[in-house]
């Protein structure tokens, strides 16, 4: 028995009744969304948007890594989104968790230590966003004047609370 039968008796279901083999790969509300991979955080539906209309970047955090930022060049130099979304939440895991505790954790699961891995952990939620919504507003590889948003979700109310709203430059 496969560990990914429930997974793919799903995707049976969903190619049954795909109706969206003509949409545009560019994304149409010339958005893109950074977000944490929470699974209590559904963000197309937070804003109203459905498939085809914003690329979704998501990691632990919502953090704004190396990463992040190579999908952002290529979302807005080549794929015509002309705003950034970073959005972190309350309750995050990411700013839960203790490195010594996570390497710990890895460790005794694995054997190794993972020492030279930066898991970009949250210290305070809106420092972190702060920081994120900087290295973003001052990337030389996105064209200035592109719209940023630095945005707090709320797991227990659903409200989007705007901290930040700035450009590249």
């Amino acid at each position: 028995m496969s560990a990914f039968k429930d997974i793919f008796e799903g995707s049976d279901a969903y190619t049954a009744a795909f109706s969206h083999g003509g949409l545009s790969a560019l994304p149409q509300a010339r958005l893109v969304i950074v977000t944490c991979m929470d699974t209590r955080i559904n963000p197309l539906a937070i804003f109203g948007l459905d498939i085809g209309e914003a690329h979704v970047l998501r990691n632990a955090g919502a953090r704004i890594t190396p990463d992040v930022i190579r999908s952002l060049i290529k979302s807005i130099n080549q794929l015509e989104v002309e705003r950034i979304v970073v959005m972190h939440h309350t309750d995050c895991g990411a700013a839960k968790i203790k490195l010594d505790g996570l390497r710990a954790a890895v460790t005794a699961a694995t054997g190794n230590d993972p020492a030279d891995v930066d898991f970009h952990l949250i210290a305070e939620p809106v420092t972190a966003l702060t920081e994120d919504i900087e290295l973003v507003r001052t990337c030389p590889y996105l064209p200035v004047g592109t719209a940023v948003a630095g945005l707090v979700y709320d797991v227990h109310t659903g409200e989007v609370r705007v901290e930040h709203e700035t450009f590249v430059s």
